[in-house]
């Protein structure tokens, strides 16, 4: 009996870290739709503090801020911002909103001795 729990905890160990690595690796999409599925698993359960648990859980899985928490650090400007030129060739800079990119042209790139 000791060596079929012995068996069974590192078996599950290895597949929390199977897990883990999936998670960590994987798209932000993905990352997103596994936090949301496990805030609903979670919130299901009978525990006292599983209802706090699930909505860090399901805060986490927002995507739309940098961070993946709140919304509200300004990823709205940054998601369609306009452009100041039409064709996007207005000289060396083309003005985004709040976002300056400098263009250098290739002839002036020199090789470094």
């Amino acid at each position: 009996m000791n060596g079929f729990l012995d068996g069974f905890s590192v078996g599950l160990l290895l597949i929390a870290g199977f897990g883990y690595a999936i998670y960590a690796l994987a798209p932000k999409s993905l990352r997103a739709r596994l936090s949301t599925g496990a805030a609903v698993l979670v919130g299901r359960l009978p525990v006292p503090g599983a209802r706090s648990l699930a909505g860090r859980l399901a805060a986490s899985g927002r995507t739309g801020a940098a961070c993946g928490g709140c919304a509200t650090c300004g990823s709205n400007a940054a998601q369609d911002p306009p452009r100041a030129a039409a064709d996007g060739r207005s000289g060396m800079r083309d003005e985004v909103v709040g976002v300056t990119e400098v263009r250098v042209p290739l002839s002036k790139i020199r090789r470094r001795r």
